[in-house]
Order: C-alpha cells, then sequence, then structure tokens
C-alpha cells in the first residue's frame, strides 16, 4: 500500500497540481495585496478619499457598543450587524485583475502553441504518375519501369 501511494504521489500531474495550487495562493497574496495597497488608494482619492474597504451598512446596531460607526472595525467589535460591500468591491476588483492577467498568460501561450504548430512547408514531391500505366515511379525518371514508356521531362 505504501508503494501505491509513493507511485501516485510521485505521477507528474499530482507534482504539477501541487505547484499550480502552491504558486496560485502565492498569486492571489500578490494580487490582493496589489489592490489592496497599490490601486485602490489612488481610486479612493479620486473619490474624495473613500476607503473601500470601510464601506459598510449597518443592518442591526450591536449590542456591545450602539452605533453610529467610523469604521468596519469599530462596527464589528461593537457587535453590529453589518453588510460590507466595499470588502465586496475589493474583491471584484482582485477578480476582474487575476482574470486578466490569466487571460493574457493563456493568450501568450496560446500565440506561443500556434507558432510551434505552424503548417510547415510542403514537402517536396520525390515520386510522380506515370500518365500510361498510373504507376508510382521517381520524380527524376525519364522512363517508366513499369511499362517503359518514354517520359517527357518535366
Amino acid at each position: 500500500m505504501l508503494k501505491e501511494f509513493k507511485e501516485f504521489i510521485m505521477r507528474g500531474n499530482v507534482i504539477d497540481m501541487a505547484v499550480g495550487i502552491i504558486i496560485g495562493a502565492a498569486f492571489g497574496a500578490i494580487v490582493s495585496s496589489l489592490v489592496k495597497d497599490v490601486i485602490m488608494p489612488p481610486i479612493g482619492l479620486l473619490l474624495g478619499n473613500v476607503d473601500f474597504a470601510n464601506l459598510f451598512a449597518v443592518i442591526k446596531d450591536g449590542t456591545i457598543e450602539p452605533g453610529p460607526y467610523d469604521t468596519l472595525a469599530q462596527a464589528q467589535a461593537g457587535g453590529a450587524v453589518t453588510i460590507n460591500y466595499g470588502q465586496f468591491i475589493n474583491y471584484v476588483i482582485t477578480f476582474l485583475i487575476v482574470a486578466f492577467v490569466i487571460f493574457l498568460l493563456i493568450r501568450t501561450i496560446n500565440r506561443m502553441r500556434r507558432a510551434v504548430e505552424a503548417p510547415k512547408a510542403a514537402a517536396v514531391p520525390t515520386t510522380k504518375e506515370c500518365p500510361y500505366c498510373l504507376s508510382t515511379i521517381a520524380i527524376k525518371a525519364t522512363r517508366c519501369p513499369n511499362c517503359t514508356s518514354e517520359l517527357k521531362a518535366a
């Protein structure tokens, strides 16, 4: 059983999948940081110092500390029930960036694959057909070896 497990783990597709998951998690962290730390601050500044992470709507005031709340952290600490639509906006932007980067990656891979799979130049024929007996003969032949007909030069 241990031997079978080792064979399963050592398969190429299992290792490829593990590497993909690890790289995907790292890439997700990079994109999250890009959205949170690089893209959203200028957008918030253009919209009048809006921090999307702190956009929320209070459904029910907290039992620990009643509202109004200035930040999402205050509302959550006060026990309020909130709809965090600012976080949703951040996640949508993160998703769009990831989808766009993956689209560019797949587009590049497809271009490289098409270049490799480009049709090769047509091979130069090495044989021809005898017009008299219709047998296949060498392209440079001047006489058919089957019917001995003399062939015109091509």
